[in-house]
């Protein structure tokens, strides 16, 4: 299994039919019942999803609407500095609530008529291929979970505000949408194991973590930077590298941690004509080249 599986509570189904999610004893919510009978029932929402029916709506609390309008709030001002152009329009676009949190299937219904993506909820873990390959279809695997009050600030997880918040409003801009759809072909085309592997990696450099060059400043318009109140501070101080596929694809990371190592692309028309021409028409035995040259 890849490392973005460490990023989830394992969610396990009981013989009663119940769902559990087996939250870490450094988990922010572990010892709070409240929170993690929530997160058992979100899950459940997910698990008992049948594709082609509306996604169940999960019933927020007012403190739970709280931590999104919170950091909603300071995530706008932080966009309005370290956000490309294209993300910044896309979130103008899709117009999501600032006071609470959307439902995945409003944001569906925000985001369909933009770029055709709509959302799919998720419990949990969902295998590499499987949330890659939709997105070829205009689907994104979504969790419907929020991070605990006590850290608003922080999440051991990826929650709806990284999958709102961080995806939604770069899949509202049509050139990264079509970069996400071409990475889900990329990984439906590829056979091997290690050719996903490496697909993913890319993805983890570029539509999560990726930064590039615009108007003579460092920007950001990976999710995982733009869902984070305290990375997207940090970005720029970190060992920036060029856009490189052989590294991206080899690169080991810690999803523990910030990202100390990024991968630039000088601007958007680079970031298409590097990655998304590779997701294109990359194969196994295109991709074992590139992972030979990084040796």
């Amino acid at each position: 299994m890849f490392e973005e599986a460490q990023y989830f509570a394992p969610v396990a189904a009981q013989e009663d039919g119940s769902v559990v999610v087996e939250l870490s004893e450094s988990h922010p919510g572990f010892a709070d019942p409240v929170y993690r009978a929530r997160r058992n029932t979100i899950a459940g929402l997910a698990v008992d999803y049948r594709p082609g029916t509306p996604i169940p709506a999960a019933e927020y609390t007012d403190q739970e609407h709280a931590v999104w309008a919170l950091v909603t709030r300071e995530l706008a001002i932080k966009h309005a500095k370290y956000a490309t152009a294209e993300y910044l329009d896309g979130a103008d676009r899709l117009g999501l609530p600032g006071e609470r949190i959307p439902q995945l299937e409003e944001v569906s219904r925000l985001l369909e008529p933009l770029t055709g993506f709509r959302y799919l909820p998720a419990a949990g873990l969902v295998p590499l291929r499987d949330f890659y390959g939709v997105l070829a279809d205009g689907y994104f695997h979504s969790t419907q979970y929020i991070r605990h009050h006590s850290v608003p600030f922080y999440t051991p997880e990826p929650d709806v505000i990284h999958e709102v918040i961080g995806h939604a409003n770069a899949l509202a801009g049509s050139r990264y949408a079509a970069l996400y759809r071409l990475a889900g072909q990329a990984a439906r085309r590829v056979q091997s194991d290690e050719a996903l592997e490496f697909v993913s990696k890319v993805f983890w450099f570029t539509l999560e973590f990726g930064v590039m060059q615009e108007s003579g400043e460092l920007k950001a318009y990976g999710a995982g930077i733009l869902s984070s109140y305290g990375e997207i501070e940090e970005f720029r101080g970190m060992d920036i590298r060029p856009l490189d596929l052989s590294a991206m694809g080899t690169t080991h990371y810690d999803i523990t941690k910030y990202q100390d190592v990024l991968f630039r692309a000088e601007s958007l028309q680079h970031l298409e004509d590097v990655v998304g021409d590779f997701w294109d028409t990359c194969d196994d035995d295109s991709i074992a080249k590139l992972a030979a040259a990084a040796v």
